[in-house]
């Protein structure tokens, strides 16, 4: 009986105390960029970026993209001669590997932001059961808003953005 594995338990209020440290730093990230289609792009160094946008606002929520953009060249030379023929196959889905990206609902009056899509991932679940065949994390959405949480703060340490002074 002793070797039973215990179910992960969700721990609300630290999960909620990080949606709410994130919802702080997206507002200190967007700077009033509050209309659909606006966008901040975070300059980390020459190969290394961030675009955070708008794509939706309604009174009480909105929806904002974050993606990571690195410059990363893939060429004929830096794949295995043998499968010069599947680059064209290749090429997208390492792109995809080096461009994760995450949407994430603020809400408003609740002052807290949540991922709700990241990557693969369309609807992250609170807590799933381990090992599944999507080979998720039990506490997949508390490191998934950790994650995010990291990128925030890279942004705002590192990030340089491009202004246009009127």
């Amino acid at each position: 009986m002793g070797n039973l594995a215990r179910k992960y338990q969700i721990s609300l209020s630290s999960l909620m105390n990080l949606c709410d440290t994130n919802y702080m730093l997206m507002l200190k990230v967007l700077a009033n960029k509050e209309c659909v289609g606006e966008q901040r792009c975070f300059f980390i160094s020459d190969f290394l970026s961030y675009t955070v946008t708008v794509k939706e606002v309604t009174r009480y929520t909105s929806l904002v993209s974050i993606s990571q953009d690195v410059n990363v060249f893939i060429t004929k030379n830096n794949i295995n001669q043998d499968n010069t023929n599947n680059i064209d196959r290749l090429s997208p889905t390492l792109a995809k590997l080096f461009r994760p990206s995450m949407v994430l609902r603020l809400y408003h009056d609740a002052r807290m932001a949540e991922v709700i899509s990241s990557q693969d991932i369309r609807q992250v679940k609170p807590r799933y059961d381990y090992p599944n065949s999507d080979m998720h994390q039990p506490d997949e959405k508390h490191q998934i808003n950790l994650f995010l949480n990291e990128w925030l703060q890279l942004c705002l340490r590192l990030g340089q953005v491009k202004l246009t002074l009127l």
